[in-house]
């Protein structure tokens, strides 16, 4: 079934809504526990680099510099798995994602546990999630699915303003992006909640966790 064909109850969508959760944790995790730096939102981090190059204290020009050529990298490794499962079934390409985002998180928190989340052992945390969230985008974009990015809301809540009855338009899909932002929301504040009282590790381990049982779930 073509992306913009799925319903909110396939199991591809059900899978993108359990990814946007993990989204929520990891976005925690980056900007509140390692240094106010986007893993997974690259038009913030890009805004970040300008703010740390400006002087503004707080933010890491090396941090999120680190991030956005580890986010490029996952994109073009998604690019080459894209041509590498071409004419097989999406489940196979995105079983294969999954697998590599879960080892990315479970390498993340691994690192957290032996070194703490400062200094070369945070620019390595950064990478590998920003790392699986390149991976994520990549693969995400070939789908197709509507209003199910999975990381980034801005065109989510555009649409949901702009195309609703108030506006004039239809409403489509409004179920889909109520319930993308709000995935979001339910990952980044339990995350935002590990990080302050410093269980960055666990909620790293979480994010393991959750895109774990999304794998074991997601049958297509």
């Amino acid at each position: 079934m073509p992306g913009a064909e799925i319903h909110d109850r396939h199991p591809l969508a059900l899978a993108l809504f359990g990814l946007t959760l993990v989204s929520g944790l990891i976005d925690a995790v980056s900007y509140l526990g390692l240094g106010h730096v986007f893993t997974a939102n690259m038009t913030g981090n890009v805004v970040v680099i300008a703010f740390a190059l400006a002087g503004a204290p707080g933010f890491s020009v090396l941090g999120s510099s680190i991030s956005l050529a580890a986010f490029l990298l996952g994109a073009l490794l998604a690019g080459r798995l894209a041509t590498r499962y071409a004419g097989t079934r999406r489940s196979a390409r995105l079983r294969t994602v999954f697998v590599l985002e879960v080892a990315l998180y479970g390498a993340a928190a691994a690192v957290v546990f032996a070194r703490g989340a400062d200094g070369p052992a945070r620019d390595a945390v950064i990478a590998l999630l920003a790392l699986a969230m390149g991976i994520r985008n990549g693969t995400v974009r070939g789908l197709g699915v509507p209003d199910l990015t999975t990381t980034v809301l801005t065109l989510t809540l555009t649409g949901l303003a702009a195309d609703s009855r108030l506006a004039g338009g239809a409403s489509p899909r409004r179920r889909r992006k109520v319930l993308s932002v709000a995935a979001m929301l339910a990952g980044a504040a339990p995350g935002a909640v590990l990080v302050l009282h410093g269980q960055t590790a666990w909620a790293l381990v979480a994010s393991a966790v959750l895109a774990g049982g999304t794998l074991l779930l997601y049958r297509e």
